[in-house]
């Protein structure tokens, strides 16, 4: 299917990248905003840290935002690197760190997703467990 992200790809990003986190054995925040950044899907799970439902929400709209990684938004945004300031220009929305990635199909940004809870590195592996749902 091509177009927009559906429910259904929602449902299975989320049962599979709950099904990494509980592997690993931390408990996350993920969340999946479609094409416009707005929320689409959400799940926190029981014992997750507080701070991590925003963070979440704001790493899956960095990506869909920028069209690209959390992780990269932040080298991109170090002091002389080509969009330093950018981080700026949507105070309290925009992520610079890893855990968030664009939803892409067919080449075409569907939307975003962002994982908090772990480290950066722990964050990023529950995502990507979460994109390999994704239908192409």
């Amino acid at each position: 299917m091509c177009g927009k992200l559906t429910a259904s790809d929602c449902d299975r990003i989320l049962a599979a990248a709950e099904a990494r986190a509980r592997e690993i054995n931390v408990p996350m925040v993920i969340a999946i905003v479609d094409e416009s950044g707005v929320l689409k899907a959400f799940k926190r799970m029981d014992g997750s840290l507080l701070i991590s439902v925003k963070v979440a929400q704001g790493k899956a709209y960095t990506a869909a935002a920028l069209r690209m990684s959390t992780r990269e938004v932040g080298e991109r945004t170090q002091p002389g690197a080509d969009i330093y300031g950018m981080q700026f220009a949507d105070v309290g929305n925009i992520i610079s760190f890893g855990g968030g990635f664009p939803l892409i199909r067919n080449g075409e940004l569907i939307g975003g997703i962002g994982v908090s809870g772990g480290s950066c590195e722990e964050d990023e592996d529950v995502a990507r467990a979460g994109m390999a749902a994704l239908e192409p």
